[in-house]
């Protein structure tokens, strides 16, 4: 696993700079919302307004706005500790390990009568 390791080097590296960069210019074209934007994403200021306005969104709602606007980015950073966490299980699955045996099921399939059965010619009254 290791030994092409460096002939992937230049690319990798050119993949994570172009991720940086834009890392960069998207943390440099980020800007806080105003009152007024707060205001429209969460419209119900308390629990006994919602009651008061018919229009006003409900608890499931409100929890979606929230987690949605407020929190995205503790979201989305779970979703990727969720996925590196996956994507680790996977790997400790398939990797090879000395002395554990496992079913080949090609070899299984391949496998003939001859290989597996041997007919013994048994005398009348003398058992096995």
């Amino acid at each position: 696993m290791k030994q092409g390791f460096l002939s992937y080097l230049p690319i990798g590296g050119a993949v994570a700079g172009l991720v940086v960069v834009e890392l960069i210019l998207a943390f440099a074209a980020w800007s806080a919302p105003s009152d007024d934007a707060l205001a429209r994403a969460h419209p119900a200021a308390s629990a006994g307004s919602a009651l008061a306005k018919p229009g006003a969104p409900g608890n499931v709602e409100s929890l979606g706005l929230i987690l949605y606007t407020d929190y995205v980015h503790y979201f989305q950073i779970a979703g990727l500790i969720l996925l590196v966490a996956m994507i680790g299980a996977i790997i400790l699955t398939f990797r090879t390990r000395e002395g554990v045996r496992k079913q080949d099921p090609a070899a299984q399939v391949a496998r003939r009568r001859a290989a597996s059965v041997e007919i013994k010619k048994v005398e009348t009254g003398q058992g096995i």
